[in-house]
């Protein structure tokens, strides 16, 4: 699933064109057209196709794992779930073979949802707050400072790595970039957040900024034939790399799993609890 280097690649893609135009700021909607009517979460399909001309494209970014697209009236929301990307060509047709929603502005641009797996949503809302308000902090935020980080993640006796994949704690970390993070931290999976010390605790926010950044300088990872767009897959420390060593002592990664989620960790550098 794309996580918060992946989404914020795309968003900052369709400010940048894609290489195909200049973006779609600034662009006014002149239809959207559905292939599968279940993309659209809210409100039904009918009233978005309805709703979406004459908008404008007042902004464009990320909150979480969601891509916010503001009009001048309502706002776009879209989660890109397992397998969704967003397409921006000059064509009539469909863009992608799995093109589930495709909207389409005044200037001949068309913007298609392409979702092969068909988990993707999108949502139309007046008040996007109706959706992003269960969001926790953004971890890149400059409001975030670690006494914050520590203050949320010290009194949950959660174990780690659920934590941190939970987007009520923090918004657009997923299993990638949780395991990156606790291994450039040190911290084993396992280890309950309220055993963390504030150092400890320091640590593991600068790991998660780090690895989050470093995550968007190189346009995300391309793990899958979902997300083709990036290359920090070529730099990962723990995750699938079971079996290799680790960059740091050379011990090899270990590989279990956590809640349904393969989650990898150095067993000598994260020492179990």
């Amino acid at each position: 699933m794309p996580e918060l280097p992946e989404v914020e690649s795309v968003a900052r893609s369709l400010v940048s064109g894609q290489g195909v135009s200049k973006g779609i700021l600034g662009q006014t909607f002149s239809k959207a057209v559905l292939s599968w009517n279940k993309t659209v979460a809210l409100p039904s399909a009918a009233s978005l196709k309805r709703r979406i001309p004459g908008q404008q494209v007042l902004g464009v970014g990320r909150r979480g794992k969601f891509i916010r697209i503001d009009l001048s009236n309502e706002t776009i929301l879209i989660h890109l779930r397992m397998s969704g990307d967003l397409i921006l060509g000059h064509s009539e047709k469909a863009l992608g073979k799995h093109s589930r929603l495709r909207f389409y502005f005044e200037n001949g641009l068309q913007m298609s949802f392409n979702d092969p797996r068909k988990f993707g949503r999108v949502w139309l809302l007046e008040d996007p707050e109706e959706v992003l308000s269960k969001l926790g902090p953004e971890p890149l935020d400059s409001s975030l400072s670690p006494a914050d980080f520590y203050e949320r993640l010290h009194p949950r006796k959660r174990q780690l790595k659920a934590l941190l994949l939970d987007q009520a704690f923090l918004a657009g970390i997923g299993n990638i970039y949780a395991d990156e993070a606790l291994h450039a931290a040190k911290l084993h999976p396992l280890r309950l957040a309220h055993s963390i010390s504030r150092k400890q605790s320091n640590a593991l926010f600068k790991a998660i900024q780090s690895v989050l950044e470093e995550g968007i300088r190189r346009n995300g990872a391309s793990i899958d034939w979902v997300y083709q767009g990036g290359e920090f897959q070529n730099y990962f420390a723990a995750y699938q790399k079971t079996g290799e060593p680790c960059p740091r002592c050379a011990t090899p990664i270990e590989r279990m799993v956590l809640g349904q989620r393969g989650t990898h960790y150095c067993p000598f550098c994260q020492p179990a609890p």
